[in-house]
């Protein structure tokens, strides 16, 4: 297995682009703003659930169209950096000798959660709209659409792109063992997650993948090599 992982002619220079986890670190800080933020501008309201009475939900988003905005603006913004950090970190795998199907997996990952969380942005911009929101049947279809989009979507795909890191990680010891079995762990809760679309209450993986994924990603931007050599000086020591 750790023969076919370093098949092929690697450059021995460093790895071109941005620092993955500077990516990650500013997608999370976005996310983390947005619904900051949100909860402000809603004067100490959190983000309604489209599994609240649709009272509820369509009185969130009537009553609160700016902060729904907000969060909407910094939720697209957290979308970019990570669609770019995944493209940073396939290009690294490819440079470090990686020849298996987990970095083409991560990175279909990762540019797929980039896509469902804008999607998901867009969705709650457009709930953020008074000609929208008067119609509560919608407003309350919109939430769910949002929901689905930013949630299993989303998280079911960080955990694919978490995985893909993970498993050459942990065969090639890109970084430590215990780190990248922690990985491996939110992937797999992640990938389980889409079964909340039938049992409600593992709705409980959902943050699980969403605030746990990205800061693994953090953390793994930073620890992954960036030279095939300096790989080479960690499986040494």
């Amino acid at each position: 297995m750790t023969d076919e992982l370093t098949t092929g002619s690697v450059p021995s220079h460093g790895s071109r682009g941005p620092n993955p986890g500077v990516l990650a670190l500013v997608s999370f800080a976005l996310l983390v703003i947005g619904l900051v933020l949100g909860t402000i501008v809603a004067n100490g309201q959190t983000f309604v659930s489209p599994f609240s009475t649709a009272t509820d939900v369509v009185g969130y988003f009537r009553g609160n169209s700016a902060a729904v905005r907000l969060n909407a603006f910094f939720q697209f913004g957290s979308a970019v950096p990570l669609g770019i950090y995944a493209a940073t970190v396939y290009a690294r795998q490819l440079r470090l000798g990686v020849r298996v199907p987990g970095p083409a997996i991560g990175f279909f990952g990762g540019i797929s959660a980039s896509v469902l969380l804008m999607v998901s942005a867009f969705v709650t911009w457009v709930l953020s709209r008074p000609e929208i929101t008067g119609d509560a049947p919608l407003t309350v279809a919109l939430s769910f659409l949002a929901f689905a989009a930013g949630g299993f979507g989303y998280v079911v795909s960080i955990g694919l792109l978490v995985a893909g890191i993970a498993v050459p990680a942990l065969i090639l010891r890109f970084v430590p063992r215990w780190f990248a079995w922690t990985g491996l762990i939110i992937a797999a809760l992640s990938e389980l997650s889409f079964l909340a679309m039938v049992i409600e209450p593992l709705q409980f993986l959902l943050p699980i993948g969403r605030f746990g994924g990205i800061l693994w990603l953090i953390v793994a931007g930073f620890l992954l090599p960036r030279t095939r050599a300096a790989a080479n000086r960690e499986l040494q020591s």
